[in-house]
């Protein structure tokens, strides 16, 4: 994520739409380092947050309020005291840094018009809001900074103010081909790098946006540039610059699957196997990023213990198959042993005594075979050595083949339960998950109540462009509850081919057949929601439910069918409308 000069820059550009000349009715301070302003303006009412904070530093425009402390810290109450019913009359970007500057003008307490700055500096874990009046001199800010803690720059009333320093940074706007050429990609450095150390308000990912616009590598050196490419990233810079003086910005969030994974002000490029969206504001953007980062970020957090338990498992016993897979085909020389001990059995009373091996012809192929002997055992004993051998290794392979079986089931279980993972959404889906894998011995039970994953979530809802309902199944229990408690056996059922996945199930309702259309959408449904989702292309397995059988004692989610189809499809579920 990058809330980098450009994306303040589209943030004061809409502010200045909104609520230029608009009136701060009132001020609340929910968090200690987060400032709400409720601003009118022409009979519309919204609040502007302004949040310091070290993790999430924010800005941005919303009609939702937040829960207020019963009392006002001293920072509130010193903003209501000068700035209540004060009036927005500018709001700039100094030098294109990360700052945003609130110029308000009110009336003093002898009824003179001044003005004061609301300072807010997004800069991380130095991020701070600073009340600032016309002469430059702190009133008070929301985070003091000291000589203790910081020996570049105080923050603390009486003193002041001062910008952050630049670090020799040059703004975009005043970027001149000479300053690019002599001090921007002579720096020992890669080329991204070079940028968004030299250019201010540039993140690391303008910068790599850059160089792929310009058809070079962010992390080759700068040395490798020729004149051409250097004259390609220049010329990008100059086309970035043009945007932001136009503000002709192209709020987006860049999703991986459904995950967001960047966002940004300017049209990404750079992510050509991820889906763009596009918003009409970027406070659309920052309020649906954050808040959608928070909830997989959340989910990634209570499900990693998960995680952890699956993948341990999948680990063993993937090394538990191998290992038993190996010794199944150690098995195979088995009936090599059974005919020497045959054939030493048959021609063994020829040998002389001591004899280390025997010549004869092997009877089951009509060819000539040497059999080697251990020459202090006579024939008799040799034979029964080979016998021995080949009894030992036949239980082997019978007790083997019932143990891969097993744990083939086993690893393909473990297998789905980790894709189930990755499609949980809630809470109630990691209960049902862990749920499972307690029942499966994989963790321990603490005595759940009988009947309770049936009360949980529930599986997805979606409604194909024919009108047909489509079900998919989020884990295994939901997948066994679709498929035979559920579906009717004229309804169709779709499953990726030999991976996990979910079941998805479509009511054939009073339809003869479902349409192409139809069929298609539910391919795809199954597609995404199984292990291949990132692959090009999935194969699907379809059949009528009263085709599918599930064979005693089989681990749940797991069914049998004879007669199927097969289709390919693209896993992607845009288009297809969800039921909420």
């Amino acid at each position: 994520m990058a809330f980098d000069g450009f994306v303040i820059s589209n943030i004061i550009s809409e502010l200045n739409k909104q609520i230029i000349g608009g009136r701060i009715y009132k001020i609340y301070q929910p968090e200690a380092d987060e400032i709400t302003l409720v601003i009118k303006k022409e009979k519309l009412t919204t609040r502007l947050h302004l949040s310091a904070s070290a993790s999430l530093p924010l800005v941005y425009l919303s009609k939702e309020g937040k829960a207020n402390p019963m009392q006002a810290p001293n920072f509130c109450m010193l903003l209501r005291k000068h700035i209540s019913s004060g009036r927005i009359i500018s709001i700039t970007q100094p030098d294109f840094e990360r700052i945003i500057e609130i110029k308000i003008e009110h009336l003093d307490e002898l009824g003179d018009v001044c003005q004061k700055r609301l300072i807010v500096e997004i800069m991380g874990k130095h991020s701070n809001i600073i009340f600032v009046n016309n002469d430059d001199v702190i009133l008070d800010s929301i985070k003091h900074i000291s000589a203790n803690i910081s020996s570049v720059r105080e923050v603390l009333p009486g003193r002041t103010y001062t910008f952050p320093p630049s670090k020799g940074k040059h703004p975009l706007a005043s970027l001149t081909a000479e300053n690019f050429y002599q001090h921007i990609i002579t720096k020992p450095l890669n080329l991204c790098k070079a940028l968004y150390t030299s250019i201010t308000g540039m993140s690391p990912l303008i910068a790599n946006e850059l160089c792929y616009r310009a058809g070079l590598d962010g992390n080759a050196s700068t040395d490798s540039l020729t004149d051409d490419s250097a004259a390609g990233l220049y010329g990008q810079l100059v086309k970035l610059n043009a945007l932001v003086k136009d503000e002709a910005y192209q709020p987006n969030i860049i999703y991986s699957g459904e995950e967001p994974k960047e966002f940004s002000c300017i049209p990404l490029t750079s992510y050509p196997d991820c889906t763009e969206k596009t918003y009409d504001s970027i406070f659309d953007v920052l309020i649906g990023y954050y808040s959608e980062k928070e909830k997989y970020t959340r989910m990634k957090q209570k499900s990693s213990d998960l995680r952890k338990i699956v993948q341990t498992a999948l680990e063993r016993t993937s090394k538990k198959y191998d290992l038993q897979l190996r010794q199944l085909k150690d098995t195979e020389k088995r009936e090599k042993f059974k005919v020497y001990g045959e054939l030493t059995q048959t021609y063994g009373y020829g040998l002389e005594p001591n004899a280390k091996s025997l010549t004869c012809m092997n009877y089951y192929t009509n060819e000539e075979i040497t059999i080697p002997l251990d020459p202090t055992k006579t024939p008799l004993e040799n034979s029964k050595k080979f016998f021995a051998k080949y009894n030992k290794l036949k239980r082997t392979y019978e007790a083997l083949s019932e143990l891969v079986v097993e744990t083939k089931a086993d690893l393909d279980h473990l297998d789905s339960i980790s894709t189930a993972l990755s499609l949980s959404e809630d809470e109630k889906d990691l209960q049902l998950i862990k749920d499972e894998l307690s029942d499966y011995g994989y963790i321990k039970s603490h005595g759940k109540k009988k009947g309770k994953k049936q009360a949980k979530s529930k599986p997805l809802h979606f409604v194909s462009s024919d009108g047909f309902h489509m079900y998919v199944g989020k884990n295994n229990y939901q997948n066994d509850e679709l498929s035979f408690k559920f579906a009717n056996g004229g309804d169709w059922w779709f499953h990726a081919k030999n991976m996990a996945g979910s079941h998805v199930i479509v009511r054939k309702e009073q339809a003869e057949t479902l349409p192409d259309a139809t069929f298609e959408e539910a391919g795809r449904l199954a597609a995404y929601y199984s292990k291949g989702r990132q692959a090009p292309k999935v194969e699907i397995d379809y059949v009528q439910r009263k085709e599918l059988r599930k064979p005693p004692k089989a681990k749940p989610g797991f069914v049998i069918y004879h007669t199927n189809y097969s289709m390919m499809c693209v896993p992607n579920i845009d288009g297809i409308e969800i039921v909420e």
